[in-house]
């Protein structure tokens, strides 16, 4: 089927290449009715491929590392995914606002009119735009894309064969490159990955990082410790781009994981899918069931089949280029 649609990839590679040498050309001679300045800095975290790429977590770690400085931070995003009854309320917002209580966060396709809300009526000092980095319309200070370790260039591939959303030397306008899951691959992996990056990047922009599982909390706010959630036979269920690199965290950390059930991308779950996930977790002899936070908060229920249901809170952690990934932060702030 990839092979099939890969007679649609000129096309596309074609409209990629296009609009880019537009944005280029209107960044070269500062033409702000392409590309919008806002009145504060902008720091963009996105991605290179379509998918799951431990994006969400970094956005997390980035607003947490701003707010520690002071800073008013607001968070921008498309809102893709969005319950048609809440408008600009999808599964990541809520999840945002459960992680950053205290960030704003705005969800709306015209992100250069969201930046001026932010600044405007909520005096915003920094703005972080959420899956940015092909949303060329706001200028940016600092771009950060985030790779995957476990599949770092789509297959190699541009959509609609393969995920990448744009050629891989794209990566030459990032200020910076974070591998994301560098744990869940061989060392060997992880240094092919890292020479195959200094043709776009240099070395001093790449940061590597890890994902950790640091805790799970109930849909009620109860918090259970990594020792003991990691201690009982758990289901597994999960709407989200990158299932399988969800379930190889928590078997990194030595889960004993009995099953797992997948569903779509920003699935909006049923008194069905509830009804199945039990079923499923009982017949796999589970004692508890987990799932992501961004699945949590549309689910919103403490047992499922008389069992308990908690969240995985994963968190990233750096291995390696922190040092310069803040100063990277304070040269833009």
């Amino acid at each position: 089927m990839r092979a099939c649609l890969g007679c649609l990839t000129p096309m596309y590679r074609v409209a990629v290449w296009w609009r880019n040498r537009a944005f280029d050309r209107a960044i070269a001679v500062d033409d702000q009715s392409v590309v919008k300045r806002a009145d504060v800095p902008v720091i963009s975290v996105g991605n290179l491929t379509t998918g799951g790429t431990g994006k969400t977590p970094l956005v997390v770690a980035v607003a947490k590392l701003l707010r520690n400085q002071s800073k008013r931070v607001a968070l921008i995003s498309r809102g893709y995914g969005s319950d048609p009854d809440q408008p600009g309320r999808n599964d990541e917002a809520m999840e945002l606002e459960h992680r950053l209580p205290d960030v704003p966060h705005l969800q709306d396709p015209d992100r250069v009119a969201m930046s001026a809300i932010a600044v405007e009526e909520l005096e915003s000092e920094v703005l972080l735009l959420d899956d940015g980095f092909q949303h060329r319309r706001l200028h940016r200070d600092l771009d950060i894309v985030t790779i995957d370790a476990t599949n770092p260039f789509g297959y190699g591939r541009l959509l609609p064969r393969g995920l990448l959303r744009e050629p891989v030397e794209s990566l030459r306008r990032a200020d910076c490159v974070v591998v994301t899951r560098s744990n869940l691959v061989e060392a060997a992996t992880l240094d092919g990955l890292l020479r195959k990056l200094e043709r776009w990047v240099d070395a001093g922009k790449v940061v590597v990082t890890e994902m950790k599982l640091v805790e799970a909390i109930s849909a009620s706010g109860d918090v259970k410790p990594l020792e003991a959630l990691l201690g009982q036979p758990t289901f597994l269920f999960s709407a989200i781009g990158n299932p399988a690199g969800f379930e190889q965290t928590l078997l990194k950390q030595s889960a004993n994981l009995v099953g797992h059930e997948v569903f779509a991308d920003h699935h909006r779950f049923d008194r069905q899918d509830f009804e199945r996930i039990g079923e499923l977790a009982v017949q796999a002899g589970a004692k508890q069931i987990v799932c992501t936070h961004k699945d949590l908060v549309k689910v919103g229920v403490d047992r499922v089949a008389g069992l308990p249901v908690y969240a995985a809170l994963i968190e990233v952690e750096f291995t390696a280029g922190l040092a310069g990934f803040e100063d990277a932060l304070a040269r833009v702030l």
